[in-house]
């Protein structure tokens, strides 16, 4: 069994891919919605324009992030720590992402039961893609270390949302 962890910083979060397709098409969605950071430098601003001051500067693969306001081509967003802010949407991308949340580790089972067999532990802080939530459970993976977490142990998708 492996143990996974992560390293947060409470200033600077680490990097991410660019996957900002799918921003483009969230000005059709309905607020709120789930999405993740996919520049490598993301520039959370107190107001939506280039002229308001960042607040915060992420740099954290896939980190998950709630979109609570549309405005242009701004997102008003959450972060998993409550903090809100305006983002440009070409910095966002429609990835389901999630992070551990609580105090101790979580399990990551074959099967999305609690009497499926643990194959790896996911310390918090740990973010990883989601996939087939249904029934409470989510497959969870971290570059491609992947098990079934039950949602409830997760900021980043809904207790009842599904996700084929």
């Amino acid at each position: 069994m492996r143990i996974l962890a992560a390293a947060l910083s409470a200033v600077v979060f680490t990097a991410l891919v660019s996957e900002p397709a799918a921003a483009a098409d969230a000005t059709k969605r309905a607020v709120p919605y789930y999405a993740s950071i996919s520049a490598s430098r993301a520039r959370m601003r107190t107001g939506p324009a280039r002229t308001y001051p960042a607040s915060w500067l992420y740099q954290r693969q896939d980190l998950p992030i709630k979109v609570v306001a549309i405005f242009k081509e701004w997102r008003k967003v959450a972060d998993p720590d409550g903090t809100e802010g305006w983002m440009q949407a070409n910095l966002l991308s429609g990835t389901r992402t999630a992070i551990v949340r609580g105090a101790g580790p979580v399990e990551l089972r074959d099967k999305p039961a609690a009497s499926g067999r643990v194959l790896y532990r996911a310390a918090p802080g740990v973010v990883g893609r989601l996939a087939q939530c249904g029934n409470g459970w989510c497959r969870f993976d971290v570059k491609g270390q992947a098990g079934f977490v039950d949602i409830g142990a997760l900021w980043g998708v809904e207790a009842g949302e599904t996700l084929p």
